[in-house]
């Protein structure tokens, strides 16, 4: 089955969201085929029309949130996006409101950031983003490896503290704290 064709796409969203949906109750490693097909309402021949097995599903999901997350940020033009103002509201709330609408994708990949190799996405987010975006703010070359780290990983457990807590907060008070106590950078440019 062709991995363009709209039934492919469908049965794979099936399975995307039927892997999330159980690993929000057991490890990876616990998790069989039978039990995503049954949660997906499809049958194991289906599966393998897809899937060389579970690793591939895996990679599948992660491309999956991936491509939504760019998606949301389709409005953001590429030329602007060297120009973000690394904690700005305008930029922060859009991005809050994409992880509060796919709170069950984050809070699995939050549980679980090394299955879902969290790092290799924020390294591609730097090199398209983060890294022209720094230089923009004079941040030299031997300090952005390390503004960045501090950036994310400092955001990363504000947003993952949010999502333990079920993304109750209001997105304007989230975007407050990340801009005020993450990065000096993101306000005023200095």
């Amino acid at each position: 089955m062709n991995r363009q064709d709209s039934r492919y796409q469908s049965t794979a969203s099936l399975m995307d969201e039927a892997l999330l949906l159980l690993l929000e109750q057991k490890e990876y490693d616990a998790i069989t085929v039978k039990e995503v097909c049954k949660k997906a309402g499809v049958n194991r021949t289906t599966f393998y029309l897809h899937y060389s097995g579970m690793n591939d599903l895996l990679e599948e999901t992660v491309e999956m949130i991936n491509g939504r997350f760019k998606a949301s940020l389709s409005s953001v033009p590429d030329e602007d996006r060297t120009k973000v103002v690394l904690t700005s509201g305008e930029y922060l709330r859009p991005y809050l409101g994409f992880i509060k609408d796919n709170m069950r994708a984050y809070r699995v990949m939050h549980m679980k950031g090394n299955l879902f190799n969290s790092q290799k996405t924020f390294e591609k987010m730097y090199q398209t983003i983060f890294s022209p975006a720094l230089t923009n703010f004079g941040v030299s070359d031997e300090e952005k490896k390390y503004v960045f780290a501090f950036y994310t990983q400092g955001t990363a457990a504000i947003i993952g503290r949010w999502l333990e807590e079920g993304c109750r907060d209001d997105i304007d008070m989230i975007t407050d704290i990340i801009m005020r106590h993450t990065l000096a950078y993101g306000r005023d440019g200095k």
